[in-house]
């Protein structure tokens, strides 16, 4: 079958049996999304998982249904269609999949705020080289700095296109996310998801110009607060040079209660 979209049926056995193999899903509910034709499913289902698939492309899924019938009777794969973006998920423990490209970001996203023990998540290599990029360095952006506030990336594999089909026109990274609490106390989790993201849509801009561009976003008075609070060296610095205590700092000046600290890991 034609690979719908921009979806890319992983075809290589040996990444396949590897990438199941990642994390223990022997008796877990396993999430995968984009299921594709199912080689990575039959494998998660030959480990002892029982399986959480959806799948966009209606197509996929009737033939889903015909291969995996016996395993969709007995409950240890739930078939839904539907886009993982916005769709109802059940409730899952771990997660395995090819991620989409054009939606790796708001899945991933998506996923760290529903939470998760552990995941094996497949990217375009140079995606997963901007999840792993290191706070205060040229490559960092948003996708950085949410990611690693809110667990530990690690890239586990890389894949040519010629594992797929049909073959993508770059490099895949299969990397492996271990959800924590944030290294530094938040005291507002969405003040600090917003904070984020406005500074890296003016990363030119120092964090002064930035802020007071935001203005209508972020609310006057909690800009005014960050401003007021912050020493002048902080807030004429870009967030390319900035550490995760840094946004932290600027996000927990902005709160109305910073007494309220915390390490929840909601965005």
């Amino acid at each position: 079958m034609k690979a719908p979209r921009d979806q890319h049926f992983l075809i290589d056995r040996k990444a396949i049996e590897k990438i199941a193999g990642m994390v223990d899903v022997a008796g877990k509910r396993v999430l995968e999304i984009g299921p594709g034709e199912g080689p990575l499913t039959k494998a998660l289902l030959n480990r002892g998982a029982t399986v959480i698939a959806i799948e966009l492309d209606s197509g996929l899924v009737e033939d889903l249904k015909i291969r995996f019938a016996r395993e969709i009777k007995n409950g240890t794969l739930i078939l839904i269609h539907g886009d993982a973006v916005r769709c109802e998920i059940p409730p899952f423990e771990k997660v395995v999949a090819n991620l989409p490209y054009s939606a790796s970001s708001r899945i991933t996203f998506r996923l760290l705020d529903i939470g998760f023990g552990e995941a094996v998540l497949m990217y375009q290599k140079e995606f997963g080289q901007r999840m792993i990029a290191p706070p205060g360095t040229p490559g960092v952006g948003r996708l950085s700095i949410m990611v690693q506030t809110y667990a530990k990336v690690k890239p586990m594999m890389q894949l040519s296109p010629k594992a797929f089909s049909p073959p993508p026109e770059v490099h895949s990274w299969v990397m492996k996310i271990t959800p924590r609490s944030p290294p530094h106390p938040i005291a507002d989790t969405d003040l600090y998801a917003l904070i984020v993201r406005e500074l890296f849509s003016h990363r030119r801009k120092t964090v002064r110009k930035g802020l007071k561009t935001s203005r209508s976003l972020l609310g006057t008075e909690t800009v005014d607060r960050i401003i007021g609070t912050l020493p002048d060296e902080l807030l004429a610095r870009r967030p390319e040079e900035l550490s995760l205590k840094e946004f932290a700092d600027i996000a927990n000046a902005g709160a109305a209660q910073p007494e309220k600290a915390h390490r929840s890991a909601k965005q």
